[in-house]
């Protein structure tokens, strides 16, 4: 080797390789900014620790305690299943779940599939409809079968002497409350299609219903299977709709409230919440090996699947859709009926009395206002947290170990029932000695409680916009010795705005709509609407607590339609921008 190849490196390194070879490989050194962007993905590692991982270590320790808190092991789990009143609770939960998952998925499929392989007409109006529930708490489905099937209920008969209190009214009003999310899903990966292999088996002469089984089941079986997962979850860990409408029929959210809040039992509590966060974890497990294990549908040369006319399958479907969506928005608008209803059934006369929540005792709108406010605050702090965590993750150089557990930590959450998450929360902060204890009873709680429970969807969002986001940004920002936090503001924020808005949004509507993740949390002076309906219908008045949800609806239609001006102004302003 020469003296001026050896010259680059002895100038930077002082050393020569005496074996005459390549000179040691120079690792660049971290600079400030590094080091900084390493700090904060420490920070917001502890912020997980804190708020995610000792709270739930808390809960396991909890489960394996007596009252006296002496360790005792599995005695608890062992009293559990000696009971078979409370063995019973787990079967209840799993029949109710499996048969709600499959009816879900089964009206799911049909209405995704019609949205994405017809022609049929009013597909915007359908697809707006059957996402109307994401609005509403999973209590309001639980109040409005009340007034379709109850004891004085429109439709009592179509039960033929069956009781809606128990399963049955369970299944209908989880499927109300799961349908959108499994719709999501399958829309997005019924949307996906390469129309090559349509064309080949028509020019094989296969039969539709051959293609539909050897082209359009396989090609989504993925998205199937992920939807029956959260569809599994979501039914398995509800509190709001077995709380209001399951009667005597036992399931296990019910029963950790039971044991909670009626028999003080924290320790029993402890065990049924550990018995609820597992089948979430192993349908998280299975969910994340089925998508790692997904392949790309659309290859480089792939033609997009269109939907070409066919009018009597796309009749068939304009009525199998309009039934779906008629059945949604009859179980809304009954809840509805039922809020401005002087007296039912007897007096069938509109009034607007049960929304003076002051002159019903009620709280007044206190509630309502602690919602509007802790929905803002997670809406506004999660925003900022998500996005620069998965800017973080995602842009960061270097420390990729702390990288990887900080998305892992990111993803947790989504296996982690709400219910189980505030109990786990009451014996982490409520602990004697805790220095974090001063944010119990207080709005701060349920904040923090709410951002981390539904941390994981927008932490995917964020790090889906910030992929589309070129690395040669951040890579020409630092040959222009250009700071990075100048960079993120100017370029990256504004380039993933709409996602950013989209993160908001959905913080501020889970927040105003969530029951199971803070009925454990809140004070008499953070008491939420949510939480308010729910007691208000314990109390016997359900008219009361139907208008409590239909604000809650009302606001999160608003701010919902605010959001969607905006993105579509935000989008017209761009496409005019590219124009020029």
């Amino acid at each position: 080797m020469s003296d001026a190849t050896l010259a680059p490196a002895v100038a930077l390194t002082g050393k020569v390789d005496p074996a005459g070879g390549q000179p040691p490989r120079i690792r660049p050194r971290a600079s400030g900014e590094d080091w900084v962007m390493r700090g904060a993905i420490a920070l917001l590692a502890a912020y997980f620790v804190v708020t995610l991982v000792l709270p739930l270590y808390t809960l396991l320790i909890k489960s394996a305690e007596d009252k006296d808190g002496n360790f005792i092991g599995l005695a608890n789990f062992a009293r559990y299943f000696a009971d078979p009143a409370l063995t019973q609770s787990i079967v209840n939960t799993v029949t109710v779940s499996l048969i709600g998952t499959v009816i879900t998925i089964f009206l799911a499929f049909l209405y995704a599939y019609a949205l994405t392989r017809t022609c049929m007409a009013l597909r915007g109006l359908l697809r707006a409809v059957a996402l109307v529930p994401l609005l509403a708490p999973s209590l309001l489905p639980g109040l409005a079968l009340i007034y379709l099937f109850g004891n004085q209920g429109i439709f009592k008969g179509l039960l033929m002497g069956h009781d809606i209190y128990g399963p049955i009214g369970i299944i209908i009003g989880e499927v109300f409350f799961a349908f959108p999310h499994a719709l999501i899903i399958l829309v997005t990966a019924l949307s996906v299609a390469d129309q090559r292999l349509y064309e080949a088996a028509d020019s094989l002469r296969a039969s539709p219903f051959r293609i539909f089984m050897t082209v359009t089941l396989p090609g989504c079986r993925y998205g199937l299977i992920s939807a029956g997962m959260v569809v599994f979850t979501l039914i398995f860990t509800d509190f709001g709709v077995p709380k209001v409408i399951g009667g005597s029929y036992n399931v296990l959210a019910t029963d950790v409230y039971r044991q909670v809040i009626g028999q003080f039992n924290f320790q029993m509590g402890a065990v049924v919440g550990l018995l609820l966060l597992f089948p979430a974890v192993i349908s998280f497990t299975v969910d994340r090996i089925v998508q790692r294990k997904q392949v790309a549908l659309l290859s480089a040369r792939a033609v997009p699947f269109q939907p070409q006319p066919r009018p009597v399958i796309d009749r068939t479907f304009l009525i199998i859709s309009s039934v779906i969506a008629a059945l949604l928005l009859l179980i809304l608008g009954m809840a509805f009926v039922g809020s401005i209803i002087t007296f039912w059934p007897y007096n069938l006369a509109p009034t607007l009395k049960w929304y003076d929540f002051t002159r019903l005792g009620t709280d007044g709108w206190g509630p309502y206002f602690n919602s509007l406010r802790m929905a803002a605050m997670v809406a506004i702090i999660g925003t900022a947290i998500v996005f620069t965590g998965a800017y973080l993750t995602e842009k960061s150089r270097g420390a990729k170990g702390l990288r990887a557990s900080l998305h892992l930590l990111a993803m947790v959450p989504l296996a982690v029932p709400g219910i189980v998450l505030g109990l786990a929360y009451i014996f982490f902060f409520n602990a004697s000695g805790n220095p974090l204890g001063f944010i119990y009873n207080t709005m701060v709680i349920l904040v923090v409680n709410t951002i981390c429970h539904f941390y994981t969807v927008c932490h995917l969002t964020a790090v889906t916009a910030l992929k589309q986001v070129d690395a040669e940004f951040e890579a020409v920002s630092a040959s222009l010795k250009v700071p990075l936090y100048r960079t993120f503001w100017r370029v990256t924020v504004p380039v993933c705005l709409p996602a950013i808005l989209d993160i908001s949004i959905y913080l501020f509507v889970n927040a105003m709509t969530t029951v199971s993740a803070v009925i454990f949390i809140y004070s008499a002076n953070s008491k939420l609407m949510s939480i308010n309906a729910i007691n208000t219908e314990d109390a016997g008045n359900t008219a009361s607590a139907c208008a409590m949800g239909m604000v809650i609806v009302a606001t999160s239609a608003v701010l919902k339609g605010l959001h969607s001006l905006l993105v579509r102004r935000m989008q017209r302003r761009t496409q005019a921008w590219r124009r020029r």
